[in-house]
């Protein structure tokens, strides 16, 4: 292992020794194959990990021998959760598990868990096998948000296994893989709700204290009541932020249920997700969500539904009022949000209180026009500074429209935010990265029809081109003010 790597398996010491009530130890699954697919190098080197062999890597993540000083068995997380607004009780790590903690580079604890690693208590009827479909799609679309700014999981690793899987949504039977992801917390909304649904009070305390030393330790010195609260609000202005940034990526992720999202804030687990082609507040990405529920525009909405059900878990522990209180918040965490990244996305500074009108005005025209989503963002970079690329854009006829120029009135008074970025060659083409579902499943086919990898390969070098010229910070767990 290399110098930087540093075990930190501090989630195995909650609990008791079989770690109930927060998790079940279990054993991964015996693959007949182990091809490598997908290897993130580029995270690897920040957590200690970048100097492993093909073999060695794919014995830790593709047979799962212990890393090092880390955690000896696997751990089944344990939570329950609201499924479009159903609470289900029979769930919790159904096909995958944490493999390992560590440190990255910047001393931040970070998770390694599995997709498709084999069945543990919770799998009810599924094989707990994972799609290599499912993996290559997950792949893509880390890449793509963190290119984006978006706060995300990485796709760590992928390997094919070498199974033979039924599917009902995709034609069967298909190959299977196993996927390593690399995350700030596992903790999810729901593993509260399954405490709260055992009265445990107890264990919910230490699971707050847990989240408040690894992730919140600002809030440690508060008391049990306080500290919970605490951890609450910036638990909401986290998640706040983070429907903010799915807005200004124009990504849906399809499956907003309390047992998908955490307690960092953090996008993870990405199963229906697509990119919507306009503005569109309907679009919508899971083919079974016939009411719209978890649309393009209602992800906030879902949002705020799934913390105040978090708040719920909490008031077993924690003032009521005072939950209430910090809730109510979130609207304004959330239009702040929504102000800084469509500024940010943008490239341009931010102008005053009228910010998050301006984006409500931007939004609107464009789900009126039926500009292409991600084209309006990359022609505009840096407002004024692209100016001459945006006359030569392929949407230029939409700029040229009456109701567009109150918008280009506005983007040519601002002042751009590090315009030498627009000198990277990203920036000479004319038409921007997009991840459109037609281009997923043109990469797709491509790899079950014929096996060949190099247009994934391709894709994933074009959005790295992209990371590298708008230079955002996606990665970057930074405390959030104002949130207490």
């Amino acid at each position: 292992m290399a110098e930087n790597y540093q075990p930190d398996p501090v989630f195995g010491r909650l609990g008791q020794e079989d770690g109930a009530p927060f998790y079940d130890c279990v054993e991964a699954a015996a693959f007949p194959d182990h091809i490598l697919r997908y290897r993130n190098q580029r995270w690897a080197e920040h957590v200690g990990l970048g100097g492993l062999t093909e073999a060695e890597w794919t014995n830790h993540f593709g047979r799962f021998e212990s890393l090092p000083d880390n955690l000896t068995k696997p751990l089944a997380i344990r939570y329950h959760g609201h499924q479009f607004r159903g609470y289900n009780s029979d769930i919790g790590d159904g096909r995958g598990f944490l493999f390992a903690q560590l440190r990255d580079d910047e001393n931040r604890l970070l998770d390694l868990g599995t997709k498709g690693s084999g069945k543990t208590p919770y799998s009810r009827f599924g094989d707990g096998r994972l799609t290599l479909k499912g993996g290559v799609r997950e792949a893509l679309a880390t890449e793509m948000l963190e290119a984006l700014g978006v706060y995300t999981s990485k796709t760590f690793s992928l390997i094919e296994t070498g199974e033979a899987l039924q599917r009902h949504d995709e034609p069967s039977p298909t190959r299977s893989s196993v996927m390593v992801r690399l995350s700030h917390s596992h903790v999810r909304f729901g593993a509260f709700q399954r405490l709260a649904f055992e009265k445990n009070d107890q264990a919910i305390g230490d699971l707050v204290d847990y989240c408040v030393a690894q992730f919140y330790p600002a809030l440690a010195g508060k008391d049990g009541a306080q500290k919970a609260v605490s951890f609450y609000a910036s638990v909401i202005a986290r998640t706040a932020r983070l429907a903010a940034q799915w807005m200004a990526a124009g990504f849906v992720h399809g499956v907003l249920n309390t047992d998908n999202m955490n307690v960092t804030g953090e996008s993870f687990d990405y199963g229906p997700w697509r990119f919507t082609p306009t503005a569109d507040p309907h679009f919508t990405a899971a083919y079974f969500d016939e009411t719209g529920l978890y649309s393009f525009g209602r992800q906030a909405e879902a949002g705020a539904w799934n913390l105040a059900q978090l708040g719920g878990a909490l008031s077993l522990i924690a003032d009521e009022e005072a939950l209430n209180a910090a809730l109510q918040k979130f609207t304004g965490h959330y239009e702040e949000a929504m102000a800084a990244e469509y500024f940010r996305r943008l490239g341009v500074e931010r102008t005053g209180a009228d910010d998050f009108e301006f984006v409500g005005d931007l939004l609107q025209w464009m789900a009126a026009s039926g500009a292409p989503y991600e084209q309006v963002f990359y022609d505009w970079f840096c407002g004024q500074a692209s100016e001459k690329r945006a006359d030569k854009s392929p949407a230029a006829e939409f700029y040229m429209q009456e109701k567009f120029s109150g918008i280009h009135n506005r983007l040519a008074a601002m002042t751009p935010v590090r315009s030498e970025r627009l000198a990277h060659p990203y920036f000479e083409k004319t038409a921007p990265c997009t991840m459109l579902i037609d281009e997923v499943e043109a990469i797709w086919a491509d790899i079950a029809e014929n096996n060949d990898w190099a247009p994934l390969e391709a894709k994933i070098k074009t959005i790295s081109d992209m990371r590298e010229a708008y230079g955002f910070e996606a990665s970057l767990y930074e405390p959030l003010s104002g949130t207490e």
